[in-house]
């Protein structure tokens, strides 16, 4: 199989995520609509362009390397069932109502807003590293679309396109700080709003004024553990996917940590608060999905 490197990039794809162990860009999304169909059209041209042949299975991902035929089609089949079975047998926890094949989602926080007034009209655009923030600043003020939105991830621009914003850049470094200094550049000498929640881990504020750009914040949510009136036993072997400082803090207030868990962390800023004994395994990239992947891959 090619290096598809310099092909995937510029594709500044969304919806779908190129798993290059696998040769396959899969579909990190339930929903279907209008984006979706577009990033597909845009994958399968630019493989088709450079000869490189593909199946489309029932997930609507798109497998690299064999042809359309009804014998790929079996053995595809196939080969799902006995990955079914397997992972379905995987006791592997989210720990958010967002739902992800193959997971169970053990929620440990709750996102409050704080509504506050915000004006608009002096900022040239909008930063986000969070899709909680996106829906917070939705629920506070629906103009806010109108101005480009810079996002961290694929995960918060798909929040912005669903809700009929004006997504102008997603980063491709996906930490708080290299998203920071991605930004240089595209923000120069612009007066910008980064909406954010409560706590943040990054210092990307810091790096953006020191870099003349004149950033300002909206503080929209904050995170709230929650508290379990029920003592909850989680399975030995389970493996437990942490998507940010705060869900760490919110799963210790409420469990114990069992020394046959193994834990998911979504990214490298996530990963150093974890306490000493725990050795979290890094994702791939900073999506739940892909977090599920990685706890799969843990276990087979």
């Amino acid at each position: 199989m090619k290096d598809l490197d310099k092909l995937v990039e510029p594709l500044n794809l969304i919806y779908y995520e190129y798993d290059k162990k696998e040769g396959v860009f899969r579909l990190t999304t339930p929903l279907c609509h209008d984006h979706i169909f577009t990033e597909l059209i845009t994958i399968t041209y630019a493989l088709t362009k450079h000869n490189i042949r593909f199946l489309i299975d029932e997930e609507k991902s798109i497998v690299l390397g064999i042809s359309d035929t009804f014998t790929a089609k079996i053995k595809r089949y196939v080969k799902s069932l006995f990955t079914a079975i397997r992972n379905s047998r995987m006791n592997i926890f989210i720990l958010s109502d967002k739902k992800v094949k193959w997971a169970k989602n053990l929620p440990v926080f709750d996102i409050e807003p704080l509504p506050q007034q915000i004006d608009f009209s002096g900022y040239a655009a909008l930063i986000f590293t969070s899709k909680n923030a996106i829906s917070a600043l939705n629920d506070i003020d629906p103009q806010w679309r109108r101005l480009p939105a810079y996002v961290i991830a694929p995960q918060t621009a798909k929040m912005v396109k669903e809700l009929g914003g004006k997504l102008a850049f997603v980063g491709h470094k996906k930490q708080g700080d290299e998203f920071a200094l991605e930004l240089l550049e595209q923000l120069s000498n612009k007066k910008v709003l980064y909406v954010r929640g409560k706590k943040v881990v990054s210092d990307l504020v810091n790096i953006l004024r020191s870099n003349h750009i004149n950033c300002e914040e909206a503080i929209v949510y904050e995170t709230v553990c929650k508290k379990h009136d029920h003592n909850v036993i989680l399975p030995k072997g389970s493996t437990i996917i942490f998507s940010s400082p705060s869900t760490i803090a919110c799963f210790f207030e409420n469990y114990s940590w069992d020394e046959s868990f193994k834990a998911v962390s979504i990214g490298k800023t996530t990963a150093k608060y974890f306490p000493e004994n725990i050795s979290p395994v890094i994702a791939d990239t900073t999506s739940l999905e892909s977090c599920v992947k990685t706890a799969i891959e843990l276990n087979s």
